[in-house]
């Protein structure tokens, strides 16, 4: 099985929430996918489980957003193969926050 180092960018609560600093890095089974990516994030960051992803539906969380190359995937299929640049490390998946207001 191939793996890959995938870079991914958290909001501050979720850093906070995994006690990390800055990104994070992950080694993520081919192929690299939005869902292979999250699955490892929670796999290796268990109090995230459930953050980012319903737990039943694993859908993503309406205030959650996943942009990569400048891109935003957040309606894209979880199992569309994410960016070559992704997959190569060379860019980081962001994990941003929504903002609303007015």
């Amino acid at each position: 099985m191939t793996t890959n180092r995938i870079r991914v960018e958290l909001p501050a609560h979720l850093r906070n929430l995994a006690q990390v600093h800055g990104e994070v890095t992950l080694d993520v089974a081919a192929p690299i996918t939005l869902r292979s990516v999250l699955d490892a994030l929670e796999a290796t960051y268990p109090m995230l489980s459930g953050t980012i992803r319903d737990h039943t539906t694993l859908q993503r969380r309406p205030f959650l957003r996943f942009f990569a190359c400048e891109e935003d995937l957040s309606h894209q299929s979880p199992d569309s193969p994410l960016p070559e640049a992704i997959a190569t490390a060379r860019e980081p998946l962001l994990i941003i926050g929504a903002i609303a207001g007015g």
